[in-house]
């Protein structure tokens, strides 16, 4: 038997309907862009205010570290950025005939005149120097011919029963005589060399690494990877538009040093920041 169909069964949707949809549609997809497109900017500030307060706080403690630089030892290369911290410094007791070789009792000067073993520091240091650090006098150059990269205006501090090593003497192994004296008799006490790489997308810090006569520029050799101390200062950065610079300074200026970073965790230009941050650098020894 053959079923004939009548408008019963005829069931659909009129146009009147259909248009209904279509504009409660479109109703719809405008309050739920105009509802997403705020949020989406306000997740997007939040990500940009993060990653500046990660280049913000590398940067800064970039700064304070280079600003305690060792006198003319700030050397860049590329992404890689090397200096002496200084730990401590004063000035170191002298007479007008460049000082007397030998370590005496009190009132010891250092000698320019011959070999020196210790000398009298004039006050007293705000900090205790330690075996292991390093004793810098007039410290002109970053080079690896002249300075202290060079291993010519260095000693090693020592301490033993000839010399006690304190905040108010200083004792060096070696018997040292300095090329230079400083107009100013100023010395500074220094401890190993520190570097800051970008490489890849994060930003580094290497210390507890053997100084060297060229500034070294890759971490994955010697001496950089065999550093004691490597730390993490940020990731996201985006190393091939991130750069260093160093602008040496004259006894009438500062040394200047310029960091800037870029940082993304995205690959939408629009969604990276770049933060710069110069400090300036001591180069009068």
């Amino acid at each position: 038997m053959t079923m004939i169909r009548t408008a019963k069964y005829m069931v659909g949707f009129t146009l009147i309907e259909v248009v209904i949809v279509i504009v409660l549609t479109g109703i719809l997809g405008v309050v739920a862009t105009s509802f997403f497109t705020p949020l989406q900017g306000y997740f997007g500030a939040l990500d940009r205010a993060e990653l500046s307060d990660v280049a913000d706080t590398a940067l800064r403690r970039m700064g304070r570290e280079l600003h305690a630089a060792l006198p003319n030892s700030v050397r860049v290369s590329g992404n890689y950025i090397e200096f002496l911290p200084t730990i401590t410094g004063g000035r170191y007791r002298a007479n007008s005939a460049g000082g007397t070789a030998g370590c005496g009792s009190a009132g010891d000067d250092l000698s320019f005149s011959g070999n020196d073993t210790c000398f009298e520091v004039i006050g007293t240091l705000s900090t205790a120097p330690s075996v292991g650090q390093e004793l810098v006098v007039y410290n002109t150059s970053n080079t690896s011919a002249l300075g202290v990269y060079a291993n010519d205006n260095v000693a090693a501090l020592t301490s033993d029963l000839a010399c006690t090593l304190s905040a108010t003497k200083i004792c060096f192994s070696g018997g040292m005589q300095f090329p230079l004296e400083s107009p100013s008799k100023r010395f500074q006490i220094i401890s190993g060399p520190v570097t800051f790489a970008c490489v890849g997308n994060t930003l580094w810090r290497y210390s507890g690494y053997a100084r060297q006569a060229s500034q070294p520029t890759n971490v994955t050799s010697a001496p950089l990877s065999t550093a004691t101390s490597i730390a993490r200062l940020a990731t996201g950065v985006k190393c091939d538009t991130s750069n260093f610079s160093n602008m040496s300074g004259t006894t009438q200026r500062a040394g200047l040093a310029t960091m800037s970073l870029t940082l993304s965790n995205s690959p939408d230009p629009l969604d990276s920041i770049t933060l710069l941050h110069q400090v300036h650098v001591q180069n009068v020894p």
